[in-house]
């Protein structure tokens, strides 16, 4: 592990452009459906309301982009590498998480898919916890909202099953 070089602004702004432009590919695929046919699922009472969703995902995209930044920042070579494909990897899980739920509007998936985003993201955890605790305690709230995000898809999926 190299120790942390000088603070330089282009490669942290890549990580959050990367960041947002996976949450825009999920934002078109939720935006019509969550208006639609979203409110007309059974859900469980402790569901969240709606307008919490933005702000949380949004503070949640920006911790995770600087989280893996730093972490990525600190390695060299191969490890530095795996950074960045674990981050890509479960960008795409997460991107692909709300096409599964809202766009083609199968919680059934959606379920599988968070399963496999949650334990990438339990393991990056603990990868960034060793290279960096302060990135690892700004990975902990993106891996607590999506285990609390998993309970939410199962009751929705068993609430509307046919």
């Amino acid at each position: 592990m190299a120790s942390s070089p000088a603070f330089r602004p282009w490669p942290l702004i890549g990580f959050l452009v990367v960041t947002f432009a996976a949450a825009a590919v999920g934002s078109v695929a939720t935006a019509e459906n969550v208006k639609t046919w979203y409110p007309g699922l059974a859900k469980p009472a402790w569901t969240p309301p709606g307008w919490l969703f933005a702000p949380v995902w949004s503070a949640l995209y920006v911790g995770m982009a600087v989280a893996a930044w730093r972490v990525w920042r600190r390695l060299t070579g191969p490890a530095a590498f795996g950074v960045l494909r674990l981050y890509g990897t479960q960008l795409v899980l997460n991107a692909l998480w709300s096409v599964l739920f809202f766009g083609l509007r199968r919680p059934d998936l959606a379920l599988v898919n968070i399963g496999g985003l949650w334990l990438l993201l339990v393991l990056a955890l603990v990868v960034f916890w060793r290279v960096d605790r302060i990135a690892g305690l700004l990975w902990a709230p993106y891996v607590a909202w999506v285990s609390f995000a998993t309970a939410l898809n199962a009751a929705i999926w068993q609430l509307n099953r046919i």
